[in-house]
């Protein structure tokens, strides 16, 4: 047991530094806003069925982390390992152009272990939010034809938050489970903003630059309760959260002055108009409820589905609200096994898994809300069992989505995400056995 041990905890913590120091590499003008595009606390068997995972519990015979409600680690039975990675290939589009792109990365860590038959205790790594965009605006300033200039406005930005989570949940009878999470977030938002006349190489131009290091703690808590209709059928209910949190943050800022040459390229800087560094400051994270509900047939299938709701309109950075609007979605989804005991037929044994998400974002344009929708689809794969009380399982998903409209003079985003994770439950971890 020592050696398997210690053999995950270096696999763990190789990951867990790659993961941390990654570059993001995405391409989503919708990230400027706010701390960048947030990513959600699922793995992707949940992602699979619409991110419902409020309310779901055990959904087959393997033990999955669902660090969304973390009630649900009382329901752990054997030690449970989930390394994951993610790709995903983008679409923008307005009303006269269209831009593709495409990024992988790892995905999250995360690790899971009984205390006792009622309890358990999971941590991991994974993102909380990706920021990367690139873009300009081009507008034409003056009062007459003579003084007319063509000025570009360039905005680009890269960074994130990643999420460090420790969590415990317990089970209080037979039908009532609590957990909470405690959370550490960290990581750095850089931003720039230039301002740059074309085809005028006498021209000053201007840009700020500035980065957030941002580090800090947060908490999630979750409960369920389910009711049992027969031997065999439940029906969960399900409430998660995450508190209102305060994290620390370090500003830098420089704003600086340059000439582009005849050929359009920029010289050195050649002046410093202003300079801040390492200042202390503050990030204010809202306040987010989940509610769900599933009915689900032991190892056999499962329904379910999700609220969410969060004060975004109270996000500060910087002590600076951020304009952001609160936000609210709905998931419904579910997963199918034929029959999870057989023994000829691999695909009575695999997990079908389809969902459905629709979200109103906390951005708004031009006084239009900015919302998501997606299709998801995916499946459960067992794989060979290698060793006594070991199983394994690789989980793929698909999403298929869109985000905003090219109505207005907008911007949409069409993506098609891929994740892919690899799950190991091991019951002999712990037990300590006379014969071998």
């Amino acid at each position: 047991m020592y050696n398997k041990l210690k053999y995950t905890f270096a696999v763990c913590l190789l990951l867990t530094s790659v993961i941390a120091n990654a570059q993001v590499t995405i391409q989503s003008p919708y990230s400027k806003f706010g701390v960048g595009n947030i990513k959600g606390s699922l793995l992707p068997q949940y992602r699979a069925m619409g991110g419902i995972s409020t309310a779901v519990y055990r959904p087959g015979f393997f033990n999955n982390i669902n660090m969304q409600n973390p009630a649900s680690y009382a329901g752990i039975t054997a030690t449970t390992l989930d390394i994951g990675l993610t790709g995903s290939r983008t679409e923008l589009k307005n009303s006269s152009q269209t831009e593709n792109s495409f990024n992988a990365s790892l995905s999250h860590v995360a690790f899971a272990f009984p205390l006792s038959t009622k309890s358990a205790l999971s941590f991991g790594i994974l993102p909380y939010s990706q920021l990367g965009y690139d873009f300009k605006n081009t507008v034409k300033i003056g009062t007459t034809a003579a003084n007319t200039k063509t000025v570009d406005y360039k905005y680009t930005g890269e960074g994130g938050l990643t999420k460090a989570y420790l969590g415990y949940g317990v089970q209080f009878g037979d039908h009532f489970r609590v957990g909470a999470n405690v959370e550490y977030l960290f990581g750095n938002l850089s931003e720039n903003r230039s301002t740059e006349y074309v085809n005028e190489p006498g021209a000053i131009n201007s840009r700020m630059q500035s980065k957030n290091s941002i580090g800090g703690v947060g908490f999630s808590y979750g409960a369920q309760y389910d009711i049992r209709l027969d031997n065999k059928t439940s029906l969960v209910f399900g409430y998660s959260g995450s508190a209102s949190s305060k994290l620390n943050s370090e500003k830098s800022q420089v704003v600086t002055q340059y000439f582009n040459d005849a050929e359009g390229n920029e010289d050195e800087a050649f002046d410093t108009l202003l300079l801040v560094q390492n200042a202390p400051t503050n990030l204010k994270l809202p306040l987010v409820h989940n509610f769900g509900i599933s009915l689900q047939r032991d190892n056999k299938w499962l329904i379910g589905a999700d609220y969410r709701m969060g004060k975004w309109s109270g996000l500060t950075i910087d002590n600076v609200n951020q304009g952001l609007q609160d936000t609210y979605g709905v998931s419904v989804g579910g997963q199918y096994t034929p029959d999870v005991t057989a023994i000829n037929g691999y695909f009575k044994r695999v997990d079908y898994r389809l969902g459905f998400s629709y979200d109103k974002s906390y951005i708004q344009m031009s006084n239009q809300d900015v919302k998501q929708t997606a299709i998801t689809l995916g499946l459960g794969l067992p794989l060979s069992t290698l060793s006594r009380g070991s199983f394994y399982k690789m989980n793929l998903t698909a999403e298929l989505g869109k985000r905003g409209t090219v109505s207005n003079g907008l911007l949409q985003e069409k993506y098609i995400n891929i994740h892919l994770g690899f799950t190991l439950n091991d019951s002999s971890w712990f037990r300590r056995f006379k014969f071998d």
